[in-house]
């Protein structure tokens, strides 16, 4: 048989392969099938069984996806967001993967990494230090109160007097 004279064959081994090397939104594997070549008639037919059977869930695959970059990478609540709707979930499925991660689950994990950085910055100034520790935060998606209160609070914790208002 030809190559491509089973194109539903084609279009269904593009997606196993892809599920393979890991976990992927239907609106992803519908984008590959598209780029490949593949007709959207037929893409979405295909996409359609795997749903049926369960190989795409993208319910199961934002849940892990938050879980995941999270823990690992420490993103916020905002930035695990917009990385979600990036890959095509839905915002239902969006607002309820990003409420397992809690307010204190949140602030403990910006904690972490401003704990983390925190001794790499031995001789920077402070404006230089608050600058750069609140600038990570922000681009890991947490909020600009949250990022300057944890900041102030490990600075503050690391016996250094801070000029950050009491407000913040």
């Amino acid at each position: 048989m030809a190559p491509f004279a089973n194109p539903e064959g084609r279009a269904k081994d593009i997606c196993l392969q892809l599920l393979t090397a890991r976990p992927r939104t239907r609106l992803e594997l519908r984008k590959a099938l598209l780029r490949k070549g593949i007709a959207e008639e037929i893409a979405d037919r295909v996409l359609g069984r795997l749903d049926d059977v369960g190989l795409i869930d993208d319910k199961a695959f934002a849940e892990m996806w938050v879980h995941s970059r999270h823990t690992y990478q420490g993103m916020g609540r905002r930035a695990l967001s917009v990385e979600l709707r990036r890959r095509g979930v839905d915002n239902e499925t969006v607002a309820e993967a990003v409420a397992s991660v809690d307010s204190e689950a949140e602030e403990e994990r910006a904690r972490q990494l401003v704990r983390k950085r925190l001794p790499s910055m031995g001789s920077v100034d402070q404006a230089a230090k608050i600058r750069r520790l609140v600038g990570m935060l922000a681009r890991k998606g947490y909020a600009q109160g949250l990022a300057y209160r944890v900041v102030k609070d490990e600075l503050a914790t690391a016996g250094e007097e801070t000029n950050l208002l009491d407000e913040c």
